[in-house]
């Protein structure tokens, strides 16, 4: 299985007639998911290589059965638009839009916590969804994705997260979804919902964690592994060498004093079972050998590939 899209998941694009809207919505089709639809108000009628644009997400709801929205809409209307999709009925969202005010992270996340609770927001500034040889859904390179599992991956880091793919299919480690959550202070989905995904999912053996300084989002999921997971993780955490109280990459990652520090999120995870590498370049490796020792049970239990 996958988690949160698979081939049957039916997307509309918000934005599929701007530049980047097109260029990866036409990329996500090609690579095999089903997108059915683009949304551009005052636009509804026309159509991008036979996808049929609408004015509103719930027009294209109503004719195509679109339960998925990738998001490429400016900063100042991207909440807007998320709140649309969510109100049409939407499962999963997911928002690429970049620079979006954390007033308005905030009020998406009260607004879908309130009224949208099964409606399940990935992003904002996130690379999107990505379950290898069924579905991509955001701007992430299909190329660099190998199906088959046994690995689910989660990261706070968009490069890091291209970087963790690579370095999987580069030695043969198959991958059932790759998350790409995003660095914003007020992220749609946390660790813990992919984590918690990933452990119910038969076809995911093992996880790759990525994560970075600022928050405790790291330190959270430390808790979660050593109280709720059975599988095993392989994580990577960014900036050791972040001087305190400079943003590095994104929003979210700032140290403030001793909270958000790297080594202190290594630390926790350290303490939780988790296998912890130093270098990115490490992970595939360090999961390749945890992938041989899954082999014997794969067939077993049904936790592998």
């Amino acid at each position: 299985m996958s988690i949160l899209a698979d081939q049957s998941t039916r997307v509309a694009v918000q934005g599929l007639t701007g530049s980047q809207g097109r260029f990866h919505g036409l990329r996500n089709r090609a690579y095999g998911t089903q997108v059915v639809a683009g949304v551009t108000p005052g636009r509804g009628g026309n159509d991008v290589e036979g996808i049929p644009v609408f004015d509103t997400v719930a027009g294209a709801v109503e004719e195509t059965g679109a339960d998925a929205t990738l998001v490429f809409v400016p900063p100042k209307t991207a909440a807007r638009a998320v709140l649309e999709a969510a109100d049409a009925g939407v499962r999963l969202i997911v928002c690429i839009t970049e620079g979006i005010p954390m007033h308005d992270e905030v009020e998406v996340s009260s607004y879908l916590r309130r009224n949208h609770p099964d409606t399940r927001l990935v992003g904002p500034n996130c690379p999107g969804v990505i379950s290898p040889g069924r579905c991509n859904i955001g701007i992430t390179p299909g190329e660099i994705a190998l199906a088959g599992g046994p690995v689910g991956v989660v990261s706070r880091s968009g490069t890091l997260t291209y970087q963790a793919l690579h370095e999987l299919t580069r030695l043969g480690i198959g991958q059932t979804t790759c998350v790409g959550i995003g660095g914003d202070p007020v992220p749609g989905t946390g660790f813990i919902e992919c984590l918690r995904r990933f452990e119910a999912d038969a076809e995911t053996g093992a996880v790759i964690l990525i994560g970075e300084i600022g928050g405790s989002e790291e330190e959270e999921a430390a808790e979660f592994i050593a109280a709720e997971m059975t599988k095993p993780v392989v994580a990577y955490i960014a900036g050791v060498t972040a001087p305190t109280g400079r943003r590095m990459g994104h929003a979210g990652a700032i140290v403030s004093g001793s909270r958000g520090g790297a080594r202190s999120k290594m630390d926790a995870l350290h303490r939780a079972g988790v296998e912890v590498v130093d270098d990115p370049t490490e992970v595939g490796s360090r999961m390749g050998s945890v992938v041989a020792g899954l082999a014997p049970r794969a067939s077993g239990d049904g936790a592998g590939s």
